[in-house]
């Protein structure tokens, strides 16, 4: 391994920030921002998830912390740990700290914000011209804050009579001998998962994978609920139990606790929904709309939202007392008046054709018209769903959410 180090401390995968309700993947951070800037800078470029086989801030973990040549830490979505670790490094290093943070929500503390470097995340992804501004940005940065080498820890920057502690070298090349060689298996499996669940008919192959990243990190929330989503859509080998699998893996996030995760939430409403649809125990419904609900509630998402519309339009039809009918059948007009709402704000902002999602959208504002009775508007966004991709599991999941849709409204009506 190379001399000059940089140790980068973030989350996996995506993270809410319990400030805001927006969930951003901050793998895109990582892949898009920091790692290309960070070789363009001359440095090896080592994540902190990396490192922690066990989970555990570990001897390794504050060898890198007071080490390393240079640290960039992501404080996006008051991530503990990173917040933990960003705390370490200023108690055991006066310099060559770089904070980021995505450009929405709080700064926490008393953290400067001039010295924060911002970001503007997409959620699902990061625009092609913020990645180039940021890439630059941040290489310059690199730059300036190994040349000057100013204090930018606020331990040593009021107490100017402490002496960093000390670790004998030899010490420390023993800890990361292999950390390269350590940091490239785990990321190569999250990626190579992640390129095979972009077509949904690999997902029990790309269940191996995320299986492979839990065993690895089980304390990583984000690689339990993308097992838990591949194991579900595989549907193997039979769709119920697989359903029953992915509930038992999701479970290790406890739901039905406190949570406030919409990833968690969305997941174990999906698997409940699918339930529902496979045997129509009116119970599995009721905890959908529980999930779904809650989710969106939090994060104000089209995903979780129109999934809870979806579901009580279901409700609409299959709850005993007329009173129940009317109310999830107004529940479900409402729900998907706010959605467009949603949507075209985002359409409005003029960034969607830099959303890797935006054939969602399209999706979503169809059938979102379609049952509102704005039938030609539907039709528009529905060609421009079909123009923008042709893969054909996503197409499949249209067509039968539509079909889900369509058959409601042909039993049920879509006015009120």
């Amino acid at each position: 391994m190379a001399q000059r180090l940089c140790f980068v401390i973030m989350g996996f995968g995506k993270k809410t920030d319990p400030s805001t309700g927006n969930t951003i993947d901050l793998d895109q951070t990582y892949k898009n921002i920091i790692k290309p800037a960070v070789i363009e800078s001359g440095l090896d470029c080592v994540r902190a998830d990396e490192v922690k086989e066990s989970g555990l801030i570990d001897k390794s973990m504050y060898a890198l912390l007071m080490y390393a040549d240079l640290v960039i830490a992501d404080i996006s979505t008051y991530n503990p740990n990173a917040l933990y670790e960003l705390g370490i490094r200023h108690a055991v290093r006066p310099f060559s700290t770089i904070i980021l943070k995505e450009r929405s929500g709080k700064v926490p503390f008393d953290l400067d914000h001039n010295r924060i470097f911002q970001y503007t995340h997409l959620g699902e992804d990061i625009g092609v011209d913020e990645s180039h501004r940021c890439r630059q940005e941040l290489v310059d940065l690199i730059h300036h804050v190994e040349m000057v080498q100013q204090i930018d820890s606020p331990l040593y920057e009021y107490l100017s009579n402490v002496n960093p502690p000390t670790l004998p070298p030899e010490e420390y090349k023993k800890v990361i001998g292999d950390l390269a060689d350590k940091e490239e298996r785990i990321f190569a499996i999250v990626e190579r998962a992640k390129q095979l669940f972009a077509d949904e008919d690999n997902a029990k192959d790309a269940a191996v994978y995320w299986e492979k990243a839990h065993k690895i990190v089980p304390s990583e929330p984000y690689f339990v609920q993308q097992l838990a989503l591949c194991i579900y859509k595989a549907k193997y080998p039979t769709e119920q139990t697989a359903l029953v699998d992915a509930l038992r893996i999701i479970s290790q996030l406890d739901p039905e606790g406190d949570t406030n995760d919409p990833e968690t939430l969305g997941i174990t409403g999906a698997i409940y929904k699918n339930l529902w649809l496979f045997n129509k125990d009116i119970g599995y419904l009721d905890r959908a709309l529980g999930y779904y609900g809650k989710g969106f509630k939090i994060r104000n998402d089209y995903y979780n939202g129109e999934n809870y519309a979806l579901c009580s339009n279901f409700k609409s039809i299959s709850a005993e007392n007329i009173e129940e009918r009317v109310y999830y059948k107004v529940e479900a007009r409402k729900t998907r008046e706010h959605i467009l709402e949603i949507l075209l704000d985002i359409i409005n902002r003029g960034d969607i054709d830099q959303r890797i999602d935006k054939c969602w959208i399209y999706a979503t504002m169809a059938n979102c018209y379609f049952a509102t009775e704005q039938e030609e508007k539907g039709i528009e966004c529905e060609k421009w769903f079909y123009q923008i991709t042709d893969e054909r599991w996503k197409v499949k999941t249209y067509i039968d959410n539509k079909s889900y849709l369509l058959s409601v409204i042909k039993r049920n009506g879509t006015g009120v």
